[in-house]
């Protein structure tokens, strides 16, 4: 049996139950059934007896012993359902089936004896089991295996198909009697030995059918450190091979449009942290290789400053560079703050602007000085990656907010010169230790951990609606001081109307609050013009409106020193990343100022923790591993990165550091002395290397 054999071949599945489970849990092959692992275990060794049941119990899966005594339907239509008791020499529960009712009556038998798994629940202090498993005793003891019995993640469409976990389980050890003693080794003999592992047969054996405790433990970090190997060895190849090779653009020369600027022209004095920074850029460029590298900073801590000293030694080496955002709001911000910071040096001038409402004769104008070389530096949206758009000679290339691209849309900026440019991704978000590894671990990393100086920490405060009215009197307060304010809406695209609903009562609230003359009010989202959002910043922004109400689309790309609050509403519905992002668009002038975040009375024990965290630290990093802990590496903004998610089965970027940087470390050993993984006793590895590429979907191979 081979694993990439199709599901539906497997006995006990068919094509119905292959198309489910393809749909429902992305399971085509039995390579992907044998890799679908249990999210938990339960220790079928104790058996309850009824009157041991208590209120205590009801948070575990307990297993009964015991014979129906009788059923019924109880209730009509929708609300009917099946009530089966069972008893035992101690006692009798209520057994209640609201879906697949007929096909248990058919499969139960009145003073029959049952093996039941199930979860209590308690209504009135009486015991129920709702949709327990069910067997017949004889099954049961025939079937062996009385130790831990892994439970499997399932869909109520699979569960209605016969699928639920006791059918996945079925299916999987139907596939285990026919592969079992034919799983081959994914790993070299001196990995294993090295690291003291268990084979990847004993291991798979214990994840799905665990002796005790410490083979599953055992089996667990087995699988986690070769899902997480295989990922390091083509990160660190990829790394391995960029650094090895002389082909980068060498930017020797420090000239008058660098030396100009720094000398005559910085708005600021640098932090210790963006001269570092400038100093590992600057080594970058100046090695031969070339450069790629995450400049990793906090919003406001100075990163724009650090991309347009980049850009300047790339013109002074006769290179021109790109800056690309993801949004226009952003680009143009980016545009205005470079033009400003360069006025009066020989970089005047000769930078421009391009996004997608750039006006037909403008643009025309910005490609035939693009194509000349007389522009230095072009920023823009995704229109710069167009086909049309061609560069004389670029050499420094910087992506902000890189997330927000697809992995096609960035390479596409590779080729607009024969050879690649440098490259400099920056981001706001502050990225946890073990997802910068995974995802951006062929990239240098760079961190601006300082704040410009006279800035003050934001004070953060979490209230509920019955402090609202105070709320709007601080507001007064601010605004009678000459402060502008933020009011943000979330936008989740799955409830985008209620949402632009939510926004616009809110406004009307915040007018009604806040009347003219007095106030001036105004309001931007998602579904606004270009034409009409730039306008609406721009009244904030000139100061002409003291409160902007907004969906998140302001959570990047504006700037306005003079914003001291930000109110968030239904903060509980933001992820953490978001929230310190919103954050940061307050707080960038010298005045003290603050964060709202404004939630509902009755809140999850999550939302509790992401709230509490903000209140507590404004630290990015220290935010952004609790928000992985919390919400898992989909990613750090709430949304799995563009064609970069590593497809992990076992193991978890939020508590498995310690194996992902052993992994790290062994493929970094390995490939220092066999680059190419060509040696006989790396033979393995170059096939699990293969295996683990981000592209979607894996080839298990390794079944004989």
């Amino acid at each position: 049996m081979r694993a990439d054999m199709e599901i539906k071949f497997l006995s006990g599945v068919g094509e119905r139950r292959a198309a489910l489970l393809t749909m429902e849990l992305g399971i085509r092959t039995v390579g992907d059934l044998l890799h679908y692992y249990p999210f938990r275990y339960i220790d079928r060794t104790k058996v309850y007896r009824i009157g041991e049941l208590t209120e205590e119990n009801s948070s575990t899966f307990v297993q009964l012993r015991g014979r129906i005594v009788g059923y019924a339907y109880l209730g009509d239509g929708r609300k009917q359902r099946l009530s089966v008791t069972l008893g035992d020499s101690t006692g009798q529960i209520e057994m209640v089936w609201f879906q697949g009712a007929k096909w248990i009556e058919k499969r139960i038998e009145v003073g029959r004896e049952y093996m039941v798994l199930g979860k209590p629940t308690y209504f009135n202090g009486k015991a129920n089991l709702v949709h327990p498993e069910i067997e017949l005793v004889e099954k049961f003891l025939a079937r062996g295996n009385f130790g831990m019995q892994g439970v499997y993640g399932t869909t109520e469409r699979l569960t209605s198909a016969g699928l639920g976990s006791k059918g996945i389980y079925g299916l999987v050890c139907t596939l285990w009697e026919a592969v079992k003693g034919r799983i081959g080794e994914t790993l070299p003999g001196h990995v294993v030995r090295q690291l003291g592992l268990m084979s990847r047969a004993e291991a798979l054996e214990n994840i799905h059918f665990p002796s005790s405790p410490q083979k599953l433990r055992a089996a667990q970090y087995r699988l986690k450190f070769e899902e997480l190997f295989g990922i390091q060895l083509g990160i660190v190849s990829l790394k391995a091979g960029r650094t090895t090779l002389k082909n980068g653009f060498v930017f020797a020369r420090v000239g008058h449009h660098f030396l100009d600027f720094y000398e005559n022209r910085l708005p600021f004095k640098l932090t210790e942290a963006q001269k570092r920074v400038v100093k590992e850029i600057r080594k970058d460029t100046t090695s031969g290789h070339q450069m790629n590298r995450l400049l990793q900073g906090d919003v406001g801590s100075g990163k724009t400053m650090v991309a347009l000293m980049s850009m300047l030694l790339a013109a002074d080496n006769g290179f021109q560079s790109c800056l690309m955002a993801p949004t226009e709001i952003l680009a143009r911000q980016h545009y205005a703050s470079i033009a400003k910071m360069i006025a009066g040096t020989p970089t005047e001038g000769r930078v421009a602007v391009l996004t997608g409402s750039t006006k037909a004769a403008e643009r025309r104008e910005i490609l035939r000085r693009l194509a000349s070389g007389e522009i230095l530096i072009l920023v823009g949206t995704h229109a710069l990656i167009e086909d049309r758009v061609q560069f004389d000679n670029l050499g420094m290339v910087v992506i902000d907010e890189q997330h927000r691209f697809g992995v096609e849309q960035r390479a596409k900026l590779w080729t607009k010169n024969q050879v690649t440019p440098h490259i400099l991704v920056m981001t706001a978000t502050p990225i946890p230790r073990t997802l910068a590894m995974t995802l951006y671990g062929d990239l240098d990393v760079s961190v601006i951990d300082e704040l410009p100086a006279g800035r003050k920490p934001i004070k953060t405060y979490h209230l509920k609606e019955a402090m609202r009215l105070k709320l709007f009197g601080f507001m007064k307060k601010e605004i009678a001081k000459g402060r502008q304010i933020y009011v943000v809406y979330p936008l989740i695209k799955e409830s985008e109307s209620l949402d632009y609903q939510n926004l616009y009562d809110g406004f009307e609230h915040i007018i009604q609050e806040f009347p003219l003359p007095e106030y001036r009010v105004g309001a931007i989202h998602g579904k606004m013009s270009p034409e009409d959002k730039a306008e609406g910043m721009r009244l904030f922004a000139e100061g002409v409106n003291q409160i902007l109400v907004a969906t998140s689309v302001i959570e990047v790309g504006v700037d306005v020193p003079n914003a001291t609050v930000i109110v968030i509403e239904s903060a509980e519905r933001f992820g953490l990343s978001q929230l310190h992002q919103l954050r940061g668009r307050v707080g960038r002038g010298g005045n003290q100022s603050y964060c709202v975040l404004m939630s509902g009375d009755k809140l999850s024990s999550d939302a509790e923790k992401r709230l509490e965290a903000m209140v507590q630290t404004c630290d990015g990093f220290e935010l952004s591993e609790l928000d992985l802990k919390l919400r898992g590496a989909g990613d750090v903004n709430g949304t799995r990165q563009s064609g970069e998610a590593f497809d992990l089965r076992i193991a978890s970027l939020s508590t498995d550091g310690q194996i992902l940087q052993q992994a790290r470390d062994v493929a970094e050993q390995i490939l220092a002395q066999d680059p190419h993984l060509t040696e006989p006793q790396n033979k393995l590895l170059a096939a699990l290397r293969e295996r683990y590429k981000p592209s979607g979907s894996i080839d298990y191979g390794m079944i004989s």
